[in-house]
């Protein structure tokens, strides 16, 4: 077996290394793409995960959907082709052997484009998968990263291949045995499109109480439909999907404004201050200013 594969991932590992000299998400030159170093063991850190791809070439970490857990390491990546609200932690890393990672965020309608202009068999969408997985990386799929990421060393050639590359690399995530989990979200009119619509719509409105008819109805499905589906996409329930987005934006808004807990719960939709410290405690592991004091000493030292 040819070792081009482990002498591409160290290239690219390098590389990663050069431009992102301090710990933490970096923007490049290349629109949608961000190079990612951590040298120690991360909190915890909740979030909503764009449509994205995004590659290890050394470290762990572990990602956490509704109750789902994806581990992945040198040489995976994971895939989200919708935006969905998860839980990271790096838990492999160190000063000496930094974790380093690169994502490429994409578009549903980046994933049409690619479809339009090939012959891949769609599956018109019929059995929604889950929108997040974890797979080895193909040598293809690898050779096209490293072509992408080392424009960064030749930025007058941005503009014109990068373009080129993302496809290429949205093009061999297709071809991949997940492939279809893409698919489905670039296809208009798909159940998974279909649920795309409703993650958007929670996304936008999640401060605001919905009945799930009203779901249905956006999504013209039936409620026992749209419920089976959604839970297939995102590993959780409508209602749940809206908890966590708010619980996160609560969490944001402690850490980031002199606000108490009871004005952070009225804003991000709850009614009961109780239920919101009840919740934010299940899903953080503490309540919420016991959780804030304790993030705060953590940046201190």
């Amino acid at each position: 077996m040819s070792n081009e594969p482990y002498k591409q991932q160290h290239e690219l590992a390098k590389l990663i290394e050069r431009f992102s000299k301090q710990d933490g998400v970096h923007s490049t030159t290349i629109p949608s793409l961000f190079l990612i170093r951590e040298s120690v063991i991360t909190e915890p850190i909740s979030r909503v995960n764009e449509p994205s791809f995004c590659i290890i070439l050394q470290g762990e970490k572990e990602v956490l959907l509704g109750e789902e857990r994806f581990l992945y390491g040198c040489g995976y990546y994971i895939v989200a082709s919708v935006d969905l609200p998860v839980t990271g932690q790096v838990i492999k890393a160190s000063a000496e052997s930094p974790y380093l990672a690169l994502k490429l965020e994409f578009t549903p309608s980046q994933i049409l484009e690619v479809l339009d202009g090939t012959d891949i068999k769609t599956g018109q969408g019929k059995n929604v998968k889950r929108a997040m997985y974890v797979s080895e990386i193909a040598p293809s799929l690898l050779d096209a990263v490293v072509r992408l990421a080392s424009l960064l060393d030749t930025p007058k050639h941005i503009s014109v291949l990068a373009p080129l590359l993302k496809k290429e690399i949205l093009y061999w995530i297709l071809q991949g045995p997940h492939g279809e989990a893409l698919e489905q979200m670039g296809l208009e009119g798909s159940n998974a499109s279909r649920i795309r619509e409703i993650i958007d719509y929670i996304i936008n409105n999640y401060e605001k109480a919905f009945r799930i008819e009203e779901l249905a109805k956006i999504a013209n499905m039936s409620v026992s439909s749209l419920h089976r589906h959604f839970k297939e996409v995102t590993a959780m329930s409508p209602i749940q999907f809206q908890k966590q987005l708010r619980l996160q934006e609560a969490r944001r808004l402690l850490l980031t404004e002199s606000i108490d807990v009871a004005e952070a719960a009225f804003r991000v939709g709850y009614e009961s201050q109780s239920q919101f410290s009840r919740e934010y405690s299940r899903m953080f592991g503490f309540p919420p200013r016991v959780e804030i004091s304790r993030i705060r000493e953590n940046y201190v030292h």
